[in-house]
């Protein structure tokens, strides 16, 4: 299984690609893996109240039904909403996948 992701520089995308397939391989360990992560993708872009409304009025999807897709409360969606809480770890990269595949991705 491989994973596109976007890379930095076309240098850091094959240090990137190194270093995937000798996960893959054995030879580097998760941790060292998620380092190379770090140093050659970009990062997940934050998530305001107001891009977090348009992702959801976008998939038309309801507070409810998107806390249920995040694995998330509905008071978490309602609180990123107006501002109070910002997402942050796997719900961030949901956020991130949902905008950049859709729906059918996370489900």
């Amino acid at each position: 299984m491989t994973k596109k992701t976007k890379t930095k520089s076309l240098v850091l995308e094959a240090v990137h690609e190194t270093a995937s397939d000798l996960s893959r391989l054995g030879f580097i360990d998760k941790r060292k893996m998620r380092k190379f992560d770090v140093l050659c993708l970009d990062p997940i872009p934050a998530y305001d109240s107001e891009k977090i409304r348009a992702l959801r009025d976008h998939l038309q999807l309801s507070q409810s039904v998107l806390a249920a897709v995040l694995n998330t409360s509905l008071s978490t969606v309602r609180k990123w909403e107006i501002g109070e809480k910002h997402p942050s770890g796997p719900s961030l990269k949901l956020l991130n996948l949902l905008e950049r595949k859709g729906l059918e991705a996370v489900l």
